[in-house]
């Protein structure tokens, strides 16, 4: 089979590429000009290194030629400065623009990857695929134009659409959790709000095992599926965990939400506008104040998805990468 992996120098891009290249499959990875040398460590592996860019349709219609199954990975994340042009430009627009080239090359099934985020904060937790949609911010509110785009692809064209929704990504070779850990290593963290709330992780072997059965079962066309861990926890048993793992206690002040809140939002004011990283922001304190709590009965139903890295086994091998880099 013929594959092609967008976003093959991000985290969850590379592992699949890698994957997918173990387990037989002639894989094509997509990957931007000015990110060639991150990716030669891709072609060493055996992937097929196509350079392009979502923004360039050209370089996508090449990049889809005599492809088979399309696992669409690529996406603008959050990045203190940027405008929302610049989101829409490659997670909407871009997305609209793969769908089009493969459509052209006769690509059978493209798998879109989304974000659990576009539930927003889950209010009857565990959410299924049939939860609200509430999407917080401008990551969010684009990927759900980006999967509404691949739904409608799907449903008028020749082309298999599964949307896939993750959720909570995380292992080896994961740094946006570094500070979470370096914070919690150094006694540093900061517990805001009362720590009751939901929070689900997904490590990555078991995320890219799912991404395959999306791409490679037939009952899965034109499904959307949420790709979770085996199970979800409070936020504070989450931080009790990765401190256990890290030999520290974990941490006992406890700071209100609501003024935190408030010190985000004058700090992205001030901070923003200039293109400056905000020291604080509104979406850090939403990670102790939104509940993410999933349900994949669906996954596991349709596609025998059985995610199996339970949470303390995979914080243990996070943290010894973390430790390997020299980072802990």
């Amino acid at each position: 089979m013929r594959v092609l992996v967008t976003g093959i120098t991000g985290f969850t891009g590379g592992h699949l590429a890698r994957f997918l290249v173990r387990r037989g499959r002639r894989v094509r990875g997509l990957a931007r000009p000015a990110s060639r040398s991150r990716a030669a460590g891709l072609a060493d592996a055996g992937v097929d290194v196509a350079l392009g860019d979502l923004t360039d349709p050209l370089s996508l219609a090449s990049a889809c030629a005599g492809i088979d199954t399309l696992y669409h990975i690529a996406a603008t994340y959050r990045t203190a400065g940027q405008p929302a042009r610049a989101y829409r430009a490659v997670n909407a627009d871009g997305t609209r623009a793969l769908l089009d080239a493969a459509g052209a090359a006769g690509v059978r099934r493209f798998v879109h990857c989304s974000t659990g985020g576009v539930h927003g904060h889950v209010e009857q937790p565990p959410a299924d695929e049939r939860a609200p949609l509430a999407p917080g911010d401008i990551y969010q509110e684009t990927k759900l134009e980006g999967e509404r785009l691949a739904r409608a692809a799907g449903e008028t064209g020749g082309m298999e659409v599964v949307v896939v929704r993750p959720i909570g990504i995380y292992g080896p070779g994961d740094t946006r959790f570094l500070k979470m850990f370096r914070a919690i290593a150094g006694r540093r963290f900061p517990m805001i709000g009362t720590g009751r709330v939901f929070y689900h992780l997904t490590y990555i072997d078991d995320l890219v095992e799912g991404f395959e059965l999306c791409g490679e079962t037939p009952a899965a066309a034109g499904r959307t599926y949420l790709l979770a861990g085996p199970r979800y926890t409070t936020l504070g048993e989450l931080v009790r965990v990765i401190a256990d793992e890290l030999g520290v206690p974990p941490p006992r002040w406890r700071f209100p939400a609501r003024p935190v809140r408030l010190a985000g939002a004058l700090c992205e004011a001030v901070c923003v506008p200039l293109g400056i990283e905000p020291p604080l922001y509104r979406r850090r304190v939403d990670f102790f104040t939104k509940s993410r709590a999933f349900d994949t009965t669906r996954a596991r139903n349709e596609l025998g998805y059985a995610p199996s890295v339970d949470l303390a086994e995979g914080i243990r091998r996070t943290a010894e990468w973390y430790r390997k880099q020299g980072w802990l």
